[in-house]
C-alpha cells in the first residue's frame, strides 16, 4: 500500500470524514483530497501528526512494502483535539457581546469622521469659488485643513482608545475554540432577536451607497451651478459615511454572534484566510490612506479624489478573492 491508500485505510477505519481529519492536521480539506489521490505528499510534520492520530508508526506511512499493523486504534476524536482549544464560558461570552455593542458605535463613528473629513474644505471651496462668501480662497483652504485635521485626529484618538478593550477576544476570530454548555443557545436567542434590526441596517446602508450617487449625476446631467454639484458631493460623502457607520455598528455587532457560532466567515477555514488578510490589509489601506492624502494635498481636487476609496474598495475585494482562491488551491 503507498501512503495515499494508508491515509485513506486509517481515515475510514475511525470512521472521520476529510473535512474532520483536516481539522485534526490545522490543513484544508483539499490538501487531505490531494494526499488521498496522490497529488502531493505531506510533509514531514504532518506525517508525524497523522501517526499520533492513527496510532501508527511512522515507518508503516512511509515504508510502501509494509501493511496495516495490528496495534488497538486509539481514539483521538472531537475530546482528544478539544483539549487543545480554548473554552470559552457564558461570562466571556456575555462580556464580548457587551463589548461589541458597546465599542463598535464608537469605532464607526471614527470611520464616519474619516470619511466626512474633506466635506467642509470642499463646501466651502465650492462657496468660495461661486461668491457666495466673502472668503479668500486661501481661508476657505486654512477652515478645511483644520477640520480633516481635527475629525481625523479625533477619529484616531478614539481607535486607540477603543481598539485594545477586545484584545483579549481577539483569538475568537483567528482560532478554533470551544464554548462551554449552554452557550451556543444563548447565542442563538439573541440572534434571532437581533436578526430584523440586522436585516433593516444592511438594507439602509445598501440603499444609501447606490443612491448616493444619483444627486450628483443628476445635476451633473442638468448643467446646475458648479457650487452645486460641490455640494452633493459632500452629500454623497455623508451618505457612503452613513452607510459605513451602519455597516459597523448594526452589522458588526451582529456578527458578533457569528463570531461566537463560528459560522459563516467565521468557520476555521474563513479564520485561517482572514489571518492571511489581516497582514495585507494593514498594508494596503495605509498606503490607500498615504495615496489619497498626497493625491488631494497635491490636486486639492477634494470633490474628486474621493472616487481613489471607491476604486480601492474594489481592488480589495479582488485581492481577497486572488488570496482566497489560492487557499483553495493548497
Amino acid at each position: 500500500m503507498i501512503l495515499a491508500d494508508k491515509i485513506i485505510n486509517e481515515r475510514k477505519k475511525n470512521g472521520w470524514s476529510q473535512e474532520e481529519l483536516a481539522d485534526m492536521l490545522d490543513v484544508s480539506r483539499q490538501s487531505v483530497s490531494k494526499w488521498e489521490g496522490a497529488q502531493s505528499v505531506p510533509d514531514l510534520q504532518k506525517i508525524l501528526k497523522m501517526a499520533e492520530i492513527f496510532s501508527v508508526s511512522t515507518d508503516y506511512l512511509l515504508k510502501d512494502e509494509l501493511e496495516p499493523e495490528d496495534a488497538p486504534l486509539r481514539s483521538y476524536e472531537v475530546d482528544d483535539v478539544s483539549r487543545t482549544k480554548r473554552k470559552v464560558t457564558m461570562e466571556d461570552a456575555r462580556e464580548y457581546i457587551l463589548l461589541r455593542k458597546q465599542l463598535l458605535p464608537r469605532i464607526a463613528l471614527g470611520v464616519f469622521l474619516c470619511i466626512t473629513c474633506p466635506v467642509v474644505l470642499i463646501l466651502l471651496a465650492g462657496l468660495q469659488s461661486a461668491g457666495i462668501v466673502s472668503i479668500t480662497e486661501n481661508m476657505a483652504a486654512a477652515i478645511g485643513l483644520i477640520f480633516i485635521f481635527g475629525q481625523v485626529g479625533m477619529a484616531v484618538f478614539i481607535f486607540i482608545i477603543n481598539s485594545g478593550k477586545l484584545s483579549k477576544y481577539n483569538f475568537l476570530e483567528q482560532e478554533c475554540f470551544e464554548t462551554e454548555y449552554g452557550v451556543d443557545g444563548m447565542v442563538k436567542e439573541k440572534m434571532a432577536l437581533f436578526e430584523k434590526t440586522n436585516t433593516l441596517a444592511l438594507t439602509v446602508g445598501v440603499m444609501l451607497c447606490m443612491l448616493s450617487c444619483v444627486p450628483l449625476v443628476i445635476c451633473s446631467v442638468m448643467g446646475v451651478s458648479e457650487y452645486i454639484i460641490t455640494a452633493m458631493v459632500c452629500l454623497l460623502l455623508i451618505a457612503v459615511a452613513t452607510a459605513v457607520f451602519l455597516f459597523i455598528s448594526v452589522c458588526g455587532f451582529y456578527s458578533s454572534f457569528k463570531i461566537l457560532l463560528q459560522c459563516d466567515d467565521y468557520t476555521l477555514k474563513n479564520k485561517k484566510l482572514n489571518k492571511r488578510m489581516d497582514a495585507i490589509s494593514g498594508v494596503y489601506w495605509m498606503l490607500i490612506t498615504a495615496v489619497y492624502l498626497a493625491v488631494s494635498f497635491l490636486t486639492m481636487r477634494w470633490d474628486r479624489t474621493w472616487i481613489i476609496w471607491a476604486v480601492s474598495g474594489v481592488v480589495y475585494a479582488l485581492l481577497r478573492a486572488i488570496v482566497n482562491a489560492f487557499d483553495k488551491g493548497e
